[in-house]
This record gives C-alpha cells, sequence and structure tokens, in this order.
C-alpha cells in the first residue's frame, strides 16, 4: 500500500508540477484558511507560516479563481486515475499534513472525554445559539503533553475538564487512512473556559432576576419555629458527617426533626439529581402531612472545580420558586455558586449552617424566655393593679350602698311619719265620720223618734183564735203586742192596709191597736 500511495502522490506532484501549482496551492491554501479565522480570539495566537490575511477585503480573489480554474484543470487529468481507498485516503492524509501542519486556537464544547494508557480522547462540537450541533471531530491529547496541559488547567480553574465545558484549544489537524480525521491537542488555554463559566454564571443570574426569582426566596420570612428540616446532602460527605454531629444533638432534645435525601454533588448530572432529591423529599414529606420549616442544601469536602456544575438555572430557579425558606452550605468560602445567589440565608460551611439553626434556635428560646418573663411581670402587675382596683370599687360600693342605705332609711323615716301622720289624720277623719255616723243613725232610731212624737204603724197579723190562745197562755197585753209586732210590716202607704184590718201602733212608751175604718189618699 506505501508503495501505491507513493505512486499516487508522486502522479499527483507530477501532475501539479506540470501545472505549475504545488508550491502556489499549498501557500495559498493557508493564506485562505488563516483569511477565515476569526481575528477576535484570545491574543491572535493563529499565525500564519506564509503570512496572514487580516481583512477578506485585502484577499486577492482573482488568483484565487485562478487557482481553483487550475484546480479544474488537475481533476480533469485526474478524472480517468483509478485509485484503491488506501491510496486516496492516504493522498489526502499528505494534504491536511502539508496544509494544516501548524496549530491553531479552536474554541469547542467537550461532549465527551475518556483516558486510556495516560492519553486523552475527546469528543468535540460547536453548537448553534439554538444549541443544535454544526460541527464535530475527535481530539487527542497524547501522554508525552497531557499530565502538563492538565495540571495547568486544573490549578488555574480549580477544576478538571468535563464533558460541557466550553474550551479553547491549540490543536493541529492530523488524517489517518483508517482512523479518519482527528485534532491532537497540545494545549487548553484555562483563561477562556474561566470567562465562559463566569459569561454564563451571569447570564443565569441576569434570568433569574428578569423572571422575578433572585430575591424571591430571600424575601420569605424567618420561621418562628424550626420543627422539621429536609436535608439535601451526598450521601458520604465530610460536610454531613459534621452536620449531623450537631443536627443528631439538637434532635435527642426534641428541639427539632431532621429528614435527609442524597443526592451527587458531582458532574454534569449533579444538578439533575440534587432537584430530583429535592422534590422527592417534600413529596415524601407531604405524604406524611408534614411540610418543612427549612430547606437545607450542603455540600462540603468536595473539590472546588465541581462548584461550576451547581451553576444550573433549573436548580437554580426550583430553589428560588420554593415557598419554605433554604438555607444552603456549599463549603467553599470565597467562590459563591447559584444556589448562594437565590438562598434565603447562604453559609460557607455545613457547620455553620447548623449553627445557624442551633442559633435561630437559642435565640427564639431565649426570646420566648423573655417574654414569659414579660408576660410574667405584666401578669403581677396588672393582678395588684387588679386588686387595688377591685378594693377601690369596692370601697367605692361600701360607701355609695353605706350612703344609699342611709338615705333609704331617711327616707323611709320620712315615709313612716307621713303614713303615720296621715294614719292619724284619717283615723280621725274617721273617728269624726263614725260619730257623726251614730248621730245620725241615733237620731233615726225609731227610740228617737218615737220620742219626738212620731209614731210606727204595723199591719197586724194575728187572729182573734191566736189572741184568744195567747191570751188563755197568761201573755199580757205587752207580750200580744211584742209578738204581733215581730210578724208584722211597718206600714208606709195607704195602699198596705185595707179598710176594716187591724193596725199596730208604736208609740214610745207602748203599742195600740186600732181597727182602720177608711182610708183617704192624699189629693
Amino acid at each position: 500500500m506505501a508503495k501505491a500511495s507513493k505512486t499516487v502522490i508522486k502522479s499527483i506532484e507530477d501532475q501539479l508540477a506540470r501545472l505549475d501549482l504545488q508550491t502556489t496551492s499549498l501557500n495559498q491554501a493557508d493564506d485562505v484558511f488563516l483569511a477565515l479565522l476569526d481575528d477576535g480570539e484570545p491574543d491572535n495566537k493563529a499565525t500564519a507560516k506564509h503570512g496572514s490575511v487580516d481583512n477578506l477585503n485585502d484577499y486577492d480573489f482573482s488568483e484565487q479563481l485562478a487557482i481553483q480554474d487550475r484546480d479544474s484543470q488537475l481533476q480533469q487529468a485526474l478524472s480517468d486515475t483509478i485509485l484503491s481507498l488506501s491510496d486516496y485516503l492516504s493522498a489526502v492524509q499528505l494534504v491536511i499534513s502539508e496544509t494544516f501542519a501548524h496549530t491553531v486556537w479552536v474554541k469547542a464544547e467537550i461532549r465527551s472525554l475518556s483516558a486510556k494508557g495516560g492519553h486523552y480522547y475527546f469528543e468535540l462540537a460547536d453548537k448553534d445559539i439554538d444549541g443544535k450541533v454544526t460541527a464535530s471531530c475527535r481530539g487527542t491529547l497524547w501522554r508525552g503533553q497531557a499530565a502538563k496541559v492538565l495540571s495547568k488547567f486544573e490549578k488555574n480553574t480549580g477544576m478538571s475538564l468535563e464533558r460541557g465545558l466550553n474550551v479553547l484549544l491549540k490543536v493541529s489537524a492530523t488524517f489517518h487512512a483508517q482512523y479518519g480525521f482527528s485534532l491532537n491537542i497540545v494545549d487548553i488555554d484555562p483563561t477562556y473556559t474561566l470567562g465562559d463559566l463566569a459569561k454564563q454564571y451571569q447570564m443565569i443570574l441576569t434570568r433569574l432576576h428578569e423572571e422575578g426569582l433572585l430575591d424571591l426566596n430571600q424575601s420569605l420570612p424567618m420561621p418562628f419555629d424550626i420543627e422539621h428540616v429536609l436535608v439535601i446532602a451526598p450521601e458520604k460527605a465530610a460536610g454531613l458527617g459534621d452536620f449531623r454531629a450537631d443536627a443528631d444533638r439538637l434532635a435527642s432534645t426534641g428541639a427539632c426533626i431532621f429528614h435527609y435525601e442524597h443526592a451527587t454533588f458531582q458532574g454534569n448530572h449533579a444538578p439533575q439529581d440534587i432537584r430530583q432529591a429535592l422534590i422527592h423529599g417534600i413529596k415524601t414529606l407531604a405524604n406524611q402531612a408534614i411540610t418543612p420549616d427549612l430547606i437545607v442544601i450542603i455540600r462540603g469536602g468536595g473539590a472546588v472545580g465541581d462548584l461550576a456544575y451547581l451553576n444550573d438555572y433549573e436548580l437554580a430557579a426550583l430553589v428560588a420558586e420554593q415557598p419554605i425558606p433554604v438555607w444552603v452550605g456549599i463549603g467553599h468560602e470565597r467562590d459563591r455558586v447559584m444556589l448562594d445567589e437565590v438562598a434565603h440565608q447562604s453559609f460557607d460551611t455545613p457547620s455553620k449552617v447548623i449553627a445557624g439553626i442551633r442559633n435561630h434556635l437559642l435565640t427564639i428560646t431565649q426570646s420566648a424566655k423573655q417574654h414569659f418573663l414579660t408576660i410574667e411581670q405584666i401578669a403581677k402587675s396588672s393582678i395588684l393593679q387588679a386588686r387595688h382596683d377591685s378594693e377601690q370599687q369596692l370601697t367605692k360600693i361600701q360607701s355609695a350602698a353605706q350612703r344609699q342605705l342611709s338615705a333609704a332609711k331617711l327616707a323611709m323615716d320620712n315615709q313612716f311619719v307621713q303614713i303615720r301622720q296621715l294614719a292619724y289624720q284619717q283615723i280621725t277623719t274617721a273617728r269624726q265620720h263614725t260619730n257623726q255616723l251614730r248621730e245620725m243613725t241615733l237620731l233615726q232610731h225609731p227610740s228617737t223618734v218615737l220620742s219626738r212624737g212620731y209614731a210606727i204603724i204595723r199591719t197586724s197579723h194575728l187572729a182573734s183564735k191566736d189572741l184568744v190562745s195567747l191570751v188563755s197562755k197568761g201573755l199580757t197585753s205587752h207580750d200580744l203586742a211584742s209578738k204581733d209586732l215581730a210578724s208584722n210590716t211597718v206600714m208606709t202607704s195607704i195602699a198596705q192596709v185595707e179598710p176594716n184590718s187591724t193596725i199596730t201602733i208604736e208609740l214610745q212608751d207602748g203599742y195600740l191597736q186600732a181597727t182602720v175604718n177608711a182610708k183617704h189618699p192624699k189629693n
């Protein structure tokens, strides 16, 4: 195959020589490629072997058109040549190695990264604004340079190379007939990655601010009492152990209850893992009819470079939208992550988070004690004041009652005097009236009337046989008159008596019986 490749290459070189294009074509290919480079790359690190083109307007396209015309003639000259795949790809390899032998700075996203035998194998890609891949290829960082390049990158960025990072690579193009096209990576610029991460951080921060999420959780009031705490942390993190040491002591006193959910805080999948743990923890507590009073997200103990994975919009938005205060302790004093920006409170370490909880509980306990003492003092003062007021009111009531009793007694005495006087007056009047009535009665008594010469006439009902019977019994005339009187009726009209009837006439000193001869009505 090597002999055949040399034959093909020799044939191509002969054709190029005949067309006087060999040197010109290679040089112009370099110039055209360099003319398409972005002048805005850091430090203008791309340099030309045969000069550079700063502006496409300065480039002589007429010469390029002439080259294309001669290339067309070359293509026609080779149109009848039959090559094997190996020969053809070997020729392509030669052209690429000759044309792109120099190194250039290329920016790309790491889609995947693996290591084997000290070599690092990359899958690189370029994306448009919609995230669609517009170009991709393989890249290799060989063992001889890997240690130096990676050490410099990690030292300056504080993080290791990972999938999803945007990097600026110093590369040269290579092509192999069997393995295809790839880029040889000889250097990686850490400042570009740091700048890109900072740019992404600011973009997320701006978006959260525009959507009103940045200060949303921070505006929540501090819970008065922290009873249930939902903790999101790596399962075996050193910071979690420090946190639990104090948390378990608090829990043993019954001050609060801690509920733990574990998540991975490293790698590209960390944000999604944390989100799932947070959602799962809230749902689990909700199924138990428990609403946490506080959510805690802690890391602690991981590499500083892993902090970049926590700068995720979806995770930050989820934390910001929680209706419960969220405290974070990511475990780094200098570098902030997006969770620090949106959390209700941010602490340097997990130990400071639990200290914050303990201090809050201590504060509300002291406040409760102070309130209790204040209430006790107010209660005592109120009782004393109420007792004093009651005594004063009792004194007033007693005085008022005494006054009312005195007034009532005086009024009663006055009423008694008045009643007695009235009664006396009425008795006197009644006595006088009685005397008058007695006198009038006496004046009208028959004996009094008879003493003045008047007589009482009654009808007599005793028959002759009755009189004979009574006389035979030895009754006197007075007895007979009395007997007859009891059965007679006082006459007040001549209509009560008929002629020839017997009447009894009562005088002062006795009775007369008379027979009515005639009656004469008054005219």
